[in-house]
């Protein structure tokens, strides 16, 4: 998780003792941090009651500029669950940074709130709120990654299969913000993904060099090819997200001639290991990225990847905000 120093608001100093941290790319997470949090989902999931009131007088404000379901539901029932108090602003009319400064927004949050969860257009949102705000940021999702959603990937690959080494996760479709966040989560738990795309469509080079670079120290195996049966073949899970993300409704009817060969269907699920499963972040398209057939089946695990998020969130929520004070006081009055 990206540390940040926290400023001294009355001198200007940084305060060395004290550093918050962010989640804005599983990059901020070591491989032992990103093993440390999928215990931590492990043990909330098995024994929830034990951790009421870990966020008691905690409060975390959601700002949104896309439509949710599983993201705003599983971070404001993991937030209740904890102790801590939720605010949603919906901020689909207008992006943030319009009406008022980013800068002048987190320095206000910063006085107010404990945390914040973003779900934002631009990657650039959540990096400058989480340079402008003294308290943790989390990327609940941007163009360039999606990591609440990786973790909760990988979270359910280990229930299901156990040592995530010896994991084989194939990625098919577009090469968005999902397929980089499960490249660097892959890279981070040594797994093996093999990510197929269109040319044209693959994942950002800089994603794809920086998994490569952690792959290089836990032995992961990180692929990126055109072909959706070299990419199944052999593997434990099959992972598909649709193919025209939100704001790119424009280009819905061309990407749908162009990802058509990598539709996940029974005859490229055929090429996979025994046991395989069928993975999705979910809103799913049946017909489109994925058959009836293969989504609704008894392969899929896209409901428990779905349930995972509130598992993992909290997890999240209580590293980085579970106790201390979440700022300096000021001194020598206002500024």
């Amino acid at each position: 998780m990206a540390t940040k120093p926290i400023e001294d608001h009355a001198t200007g100093a940084h305060a060395a003792p004290m550093t918050s941290r962010d989640l804005i790319s599983i990059c901020d997470l070591s491989p032992v941090e990103v093993e440390s949090v999928l215990d931590l989902t492990a043990l909330l999931k098995e024994r929830p009651a034990d951790f009421r009131g870990a966020l008691a007088g905690k409060q975390i404000v959601l700002f949104f500029e896309k439509p949710s379901l599983r993201t705003r539901l599983t971070f404001e029932a993991g937030i209740h669950s904890l102790g801590g108090v939720s605010f949603f602003v919906d901020q689909k009319h207008e992006r943030l940074g319009v009406r008022e400064s980013l800068s002048d927004v987190a320095h206000n949050l910063e006085r107010w709130v404990d945390g914040i969860v973003l779900r934002t257009f631009a990657h650039e949102t959540v990096v400058k709120m989480a340079e402008y705000a003294a308290i943790p940021v989390i990327n609940a999702l941007s163009d360039v990654e999606h990591p609440c959603q990786a973790l909760a990937d990988f979270f359910t690959l280990r229930e299901r299969f156990g040592d995530l080494k010896k994991v084989k996760l194939a990625y098919v479709g577009d090469g968005n913000n999902v397929a980089h966040s499960l490249m660097l989560a892959a890279a981070s738990t040594g797994s093996h993904i093999a990510v197929a795309t269109p040319k044209g469509y693959e994942p950002d080079a800089k994603v794809t060099a920086q998994a490569k670079k952690i792959a290089a120290k836990t032995g992961a195996k990180i692929e990126t090819m055109t072909d959706p049966v070299a990419a199944a073949k052999g593997a434990n899970a099959v992972y598909t997200d649709v193919w025209a993300s939100m704001g790119q409704e424009e280009e819905a009817a061309e990407r749908k001639k162009i990802f058509a060969p990598y539709q996940v269907n029974e005859k490229l699920f055929a090429h996979t290991a025994d046991g395989a499963v069928f993975m999705h972040c979910l809103p799913a398209h049946r017909g489109d990225e994925v058959t009836a057939q293969v989504i609704d089946s008894a392969v899929s695990v896209v409901f428990d990847e779905a349930e995972n998020r509130l598992h993992v969130q909290k997890a999240i929520m209580l590293l980085l905000l579970g106790g201390g004070m979440r700022r300096f006081p000021l001194r020598g009055g206002h500024v």
